[in-house]
């Protein structure tokens, strides 16, 4: 089986947790809407999300670009587009729309005001290459933010990253399979560097770390 029909099948699986996990577990809605704050959004804005998911950020994105924003959802997989969708529905958002693409992939007719992408970087093959097409897409003056998770570098990183490496195997679709080093080791250096290229293209930028150091916000404003 290709690593593309792994994740479709693993995410259509697990769409319906992984919605209930994104929703509730404690102090991420928080960290979502401290990766939304870095975009500086106003209303009237056009922001995308790249690796939308259920939907979790819809909310974050349309509070801050009012209903005369529009916000772009984009994702490859059916099973979490299909949750995102119903979120969308119940709430009546006319001005959220979501697009079925590959994140590093995917092209737009009109230039937007920021792009977020959450958790996603690390899944990316290429995430520098991934971010430098974002930075292309933006209007002059426009924001990326990226929410990652990757290994702490604190001094009581030991038993924190034992625990993190257990969750990368575990929300992997093809767990240790496929993979030349440790999985871990791959999200870490695919976290970096995607911020890498977003401070090489941002003529400023922001960063936070979170949750002992394992959560981390960049953003970065792009001339």
């Amino acid at each position: 089986m290709s690593r593309e029909a792994a994740a479709q099948q693993f995410y259509a699986r697990w769409a319906d947790l992984y919605d209930v996990l994104a929703r509730s577990t404690p102090g991420l809605g928080r960290l979502r809407g401290r990766a939304a704050d870095a975009l500086a959004l106003e209303p009237g804005d056009t922001v995308v999300e790249m690796g939308c998911g259920t939907g979790a950020n819809l909310p974050h994105l349309r509070e801050r670009v009012g209903p005369e924003g529009r916000v772009v959802g984009v994702d490859f997989t059916r099973g979490m587009l299909a949750r995102a969708r119903d979120r969308i529905e119940r709430e009546g958002w006319a001005n959220v729309h979501l697009v079925r693409a590959d994140a590093a992939e995917v092209e737009f007719r009109e230039a937007v005001d920021a792009v977020l992408a959450t958790f996603v970087v690390g899944m990316l093959a290429d995430p520098g290459a991934a971010v430098d097409r974002w930075a292309d897409l933006l209007a002059p003056g426009g924001r990326i933010a990226l929410l990652d998770a990757a290994q702490t570098a604190r001094w009581f990183g030991w038993p924190v990253n034992r625990a993190f490496r257990g969750l990368v195997v575990a929300s992997s679709p093809t767990g240790t399979d496929g993979y030349e080093r440790a999985p871990w080791t791959v999200l870490d250096n695919r976290v970096d560097a995607a911020r890498r290229a977003l401070r090489a293209r941002a003529d400023e930028t922001t960063h936070t770390e979170h949750a002992l150091g394992v959560v981390r916000v960049t953003g970065g404003r792009i001339p």
